[in-house]
């Protein structure tokens, strides 16, 4: 067998149990949205449970366009990340490499090394410095939440992190996240058919049955090869999927001034939605991670002061067209 596909077998089902950081189940009663607002559940996917399963510390694992090795329990360790391509990025602080036992766990474990992220978190690659700070302040405060106020495991996460690092810390991820440029990882493809996705943490799996179900008004992002996104390799593919049209109609929204959307995209993230000062880039970035910010924003979850603009214009958007926003600026290069 393939060591990709040992690493899969073993990082997907204990995925579906701890979704690849010790991820809880969601009881159906706490899925429910709050009253009288639209934030869809499946925005918001988490794994069913399932038993954990024991990982391997033996056997070396590889990854495409890379020469390093790592066992299944080096690839799970939250203190001493796998760098599965370390040409490509500065050297890492200690922060982001190794974290801060026993409740800070290296910035680049989710983030991963080169900053660039996966679709439940944020790429913090290209962002400004001062932004990452001001985000992280905003986490610890609970000015900026999830949307979705039943369990999501990757906001929890964060929130505990936050509240356990120090100054020092979030300025040294900051810096260095900040000095190195991003790249897009996902392709948006319009469909009204896609594989049937299963629940991971944070985003979804193409069912192994190779089975399809219509996507109807769904923005569904999910990784080319699973294995390969369980084992932290940040050159990984995803493809989100989105109703036919999403892009022009986000296009339209991104450019165009109208009576009723007087601050397209553009106004604040720049022309080619590459960020402006302090107004962070969007381009490139996960589509699924965007629209659970703009929910964010419509639901008043991010409720910081920085964060009135873009609550202001998100209150004016429906569903559709935060999807297709969203799609719009995942679409353009970084």
């Amino acid at each position: 067998m393939h060591p990709i596909t040992r690493i899969a077998a073993v990082c997907i089902g204990a995925a579906l149990s701890r979704s690849a950081l010790c991820a809880q189940a969601t009881p159906a009663a706490a899925r429910t949205p709050r009253a009288g607002l639209d934030v869809p559940s499946w925005a918001f996917p988490l794994p069913a449970p399932a038993p954990a399963a024991a990982l391997d510390s033996v056997t070396l694992l590889h990854v495409p366009r890379s020469s390093q090795a790592f066992t299944a329990v080096q690839v799970r360790n939250q203190f001493a990340i796998p760098d599965w391509h370390p040409d490509t990025h500065p050297a890492m602080p200690p922060i982001v490499a190794h974290g801060r036992k026993p409740t800070v766990i290296a910035c680049g474990f989710c983030h991963l090394p080169n900053g660039v992220g996966r679709p439940e978190n944020a790429t913090l690659a290209g962002l400004p410095a001062a932004y990452i700070v001001q985000q992280v302040a905003d986490i610890k405060s609970r000015a900026r939440q999830s949307a979705w106020e039943g369990p999501f495991r990757p906001m929890e996460l964060m929130r505990a992190i936050a509240d356990s690092s120090t100054d020092a810390d979030i300025a040294a991820a900051a810096r260095y996240f900040s000095r190195i440029r991003p790249h897009q990882r996902a392709r948006v493809v319009e469909a009204r058919d896609i594989p049937r996705p299963i629940p991971a943490l944070g985003l979804y799996f193409p069912a192994e049955s190779g089975s399809v179900e219509p996507l109807g008004q769904r923005l569904i992002e999910m990784p080319v090869e699973p294995e390969r996104h369980e084992m932290r390799d940040a050159e990984v593919e995803y493809v989100a999927y989105v109703p036919p049209g999403s892009i022009a109609r986000g296009r339209a929204l991104a450019i165009t001034v109208t009576r009723t959307a007087p601050k397209p995209c553009a106004s604040c993230h720049g022309p080619q939605l590459r960020g402006v000062g302090l107004v962070p880039p969007i381009a490139g970035r996960s589509p699924s991670y965007i629209l659970r910010q703009l929910l964010a924003f419509k639901t008043g979850r991010r409720a910081a002061p920085a964060s009135a603009p873009m609550r202001d214009v998100a209150a004016t958007l429906s569903l559709d067209d935060m999807i297709a926003a969203a799609a719009y600026a995942g679409s353009r290069k970084p």
